[in-house]
């Protein structure tokens, strides 16, 4: 791949930044509550990106995981395919796909905890804004927000009558509807609805059966109920929810005869099968796989001031869904299908009091989460053989189980200035984690007519059940000093905690079957992390440029690895460092730049093999150009944004097979908006040079194994067209 014409953009946007005189552009400011509070993010002594719902219309982001595109060193990961999401964030990153396993980067919705990967994924309609947190932020959110979390605030009802309409047209018949309207329906009770739909056919070809696979077929609502009797006194009360089916698990088959090694040009002799045409987005699958999601929450929060104080409660019930199966051999051969069948519940509350006392903001606070994980993962395959039956059946291994974790928690953290330029952050977390863990290895029989997971007992050969307890702390200290009215530097130590887990492995450990405590638990995952960084706004605020750098050092670092087959997390020491420096600005009348650069080191040491993390690339470089100017009787604005990340892995073995060299990803887009702006109209064109790159590989190579390598590209080029309608 050519980097030559990204680096000497990226270098034009900040030579362009710093020295061209600034006019009358203005760029938007968000106002975030990173630290339960209404700030501005240039005002807080943390790394913050955000993003206002105005911006990501303008980014074209209809999806969650898109917001960490214009976020220096935040990228998204897909453990599989478009059917699970996480985040990672300085490296601080977790590709295990099993359904009872907590991404180590915290996903909130409204104050909310997404607990579920699988529930992460969710479209992106009627949005106010997101904040992104860089490093632990164990003390104010608390539930695994090791390397940072992301946090969705959606639009509120209020009193005014507004809303809007939106349809999308795009490439493979996409038909996207989103929209939103909420008012007044008494003096004291408003109302928002917010729905989305979202429809396209496949984008890759089964040349097996003809059929196109990875289609689009998806919804979503928000109802919102707000109760405001007084100026004291106000109830929220949401139900969302959000439906998926699609035709996905689909991974491009690499023959991998030699263990570790990509070997494209020979026929596997495990599967007889070569795929060698140079497409990734054809194959020949002869099961291929869904995902069927659904997800439900119902939330009150209320919020009551009392005297100088705010009292808030956030209650919410959260419900998840799912079947999943994939074609794991990747081949017209039926030898090994991989699934997930989950059935998660989560009830949560948080009670918080905040207050202010003299020059002192404070506040403190008690969590409560209840979650339940039924789930089963498993192996269809014809490599088994069951003896007791002369039914023609697929056998395999049925992985039944039950994660149930009870968490409690209180908090507090108080913030004072030491002088009129020097402010002090101190914030303490407990935690008690509860969790037990019953699993079960069952062989079983499947219908070859059910194109599910639906297993038949024949025998059990393995069980575990265990409990652990874990106490847990977290802890951030902080220094702001303000060297002036438009520049802050600050300095923190961070603790941040991720409570231990447990293992649900699919096949058979090698013999003797190790199903205890040493294998399937793992410990509480513990990070210290040092960070001085800097924020500054210049010429009016049309010039923004901010700063980081950080080390992290870990305890029990929780490692994930593919063994064989199988999925594992084992406890590591690991440490990291790096960087950050983002350029905001508005050169000329009419012209937007944005910079991002990211730089990361990170080294976990597995068992004394030194290795680097999962989807952790050094250089992690974003840019973005908007130019608007009048046209008749409105504007019309052009936008260029890329993304690059370097080489990285999707193991820690670091192997050829588990490798993605690098690439870059560009998005252009025009818009065209009256002078009323009550309604825009946007064309745009997603992966504009249609980069082929990887965003997840499986490495299955070696004779002992299925001889190949697993693949899932990203999506290649994208192009369609947005209306958009305001009204109020």
């Amino acid at each position: 791949m050519n980097k030559g014409p990204i680096k000497q953009w990226l270098g034009f946007v900040l030579v362009s930044a710093l020295i061209q005189p600034l006019q009358a552009a203005v760029i938007e400011e968000i106002v975030v509550t990173a630290q339960k509070r209404e700030q501005n993010p240039q005002d807080v002594g943390i790394a913050i990106s955000a993003l206002s719902g105005e911006q990501m219309q303008q980014l074209g982001y209809t999806n969650a995981q898109q917001v960490t595109a214009m976020a220096p060193g935040v990228q998204t990961v897909q453990p599989n395919g478009e059917a699970n999401y996480s985040i990672a964030i300085r490296g601080v990153a977790n590709s295990d796909f099993t359904t009872n396993v907590e991404s180590p980067v915290a996903v909130y919705v409204d104050d909310i905890y997404i607990s579920q990967m699988s529930g992460t994924g969710f479209m992106l309609f009627d949005m106010e804004r997101v904040e992104i947190l860089k490093g632990p932020q164990g003390t104010l959110y608390g539930r695994n927000a090791t390397g940072g979390l992301a946090h969705y605030i959606t639009n509120k009802p209020s009193q005014e009558m507004d809303g809007y309409a939106r349809i999308t047209a795009g490439k493979e018949s996409q038909i996207r509807l989103e929209g939103a309207v909420g008012g007044a329906l008494s003096d004291t009770l408003s109302a928002r609805l917010a729905f989305a739909t979202n429809h396209h056919d496949g984008y890759i070809k089964n040349r097996l059966t003809g059929d196109d696979l990875n289609d689009g077929n998806e919804q979503g609502y928000r109802l919102q109920l707000l109760w405001e009797p007084s100026d004291h006194f106000e109830l929220l009360l949401a139900a969302r929810g959000m439906e998926q089916d699609i035709d996905t698990g689909l991974f491009e088959h690499v023959s991998s005869v030699n263990d570790g090694q990509l070997t494209p040009t020979l026929v596997n002799p495990v599967l007889g099968y070569i795929d060698n045409d140079g497409d990734p987005y054809e194959g020949d699958w002869d099961s291929p796989g869904f995902n069927d999601l659904e997800t439900r929450g119902y939330s009150a929060t209320i919020n009551w001031d009392i005297g100088d104080m705010t009292f808030t409660s956030i209650t919410d019930y959260s419900t998840v869904k799912r079947e999943y199966i994939e074609d794991s051999d990747a081949s017209p051969v039926r030898l090994f299908n991989f699934y997930l069948n989950t059935d998660a519940k989560q009830v949560s509350q948080e009670f918080r009091l905040t207050g202010q006392q003299g020059d002192m903001d404070w506040v403190v606070g008690y969590y409560f989460m209840d979650l339940e994980v039924d789930d089963s993962n498993g192996a269809i395959t014809e490599g088994f053989v069951d003896p007791t039956s002369d039914t023609p059946a697929e056998s395999g291994l049925d992985n039944p189980y039950v994660t149930k974790t009870r968490s409690v928690s209180l908090f507090g953290q108080i913030e004072f200035p030491l002088s009129d330029r020097l402010t002090f952050t101190g914030g303490l977390r407990w935690i008690q984690d509860d969790k037990e863990h019953d699993f079960q290895v069952i062989f079983a029989d499947y219908d070859p007519a059910d194109t599910g997971a639906d297993p038949i007992a024949v025998a059990e050969i393995a069980s575990y059940s265990g409990d652990r307890k874990d106490d847990e702390y977290a802890f951030r200290l902080g220094l702001d000093l303000d060297i002036s009215d438009s520049t802050m530097v600050y300095a923190s130590y961070n603790r941040g905690v991720k409570g231990g887990g447990y293992n649900a492995p699919v096949f058979p450990l090698s013999p003797p079957l190790d199903y205890d405590d040493e294998t399937m638990s793992y410990d509480p995952e513990k990070l210290d992390a040092f960070e001085v960084g800097f924020k500054s706004r210049l010429n009016d605020g049309l010039l923004q440029l901010n700063g980081a750098v950080y080390y992290y050092d870990y305890e029990d670092y929780q490692a994930f690895q593919i063994v064989g087959i199988d999925t594992l997390t084992t406890n590591a020491d690991a440490d990291a460092w790096g960087g950050e420096f983002e350029v905001i600005s508005a050169p000329t009348a009419g012209l937007e730049l944005v910079l991002g650069a990211a730089y990361n080191d990170i080294e976990v040491d597995l068992d004394g093999q030194k290795t680097t993390s999962v989807q952790s690339p050094e250089w992690n470089l974003n840019a973005l150009a908007r130019y608007e100017f009048e046209v008749g009787a409105g504007s019309l604005a052009f936008q260029w944004d890329a993304v690059y990340r370097s080489e990285h892995f999707f193991s820690l073995t670091g192997l050829e097979t588990v490798e993605e060299d690098g690439y870059t990803v560009q998005n252009v887009s025009v818009m065209y908006t009256p002078e009323d702006g009550q309604w825009n109209v946007q064309a745009f064109v997603h992966n504009a040079s249609d980069e082929e790159y990887l965003v997840q590989t499986f490495d299955l190579s070696g004779m002992a194994l299925f001889g190949m390598t697993e693949q899932y590209f990203g999506r290649p080029r994208w192009y369609g067209a947005t209306f958009t309608y305001n009204f109020n």
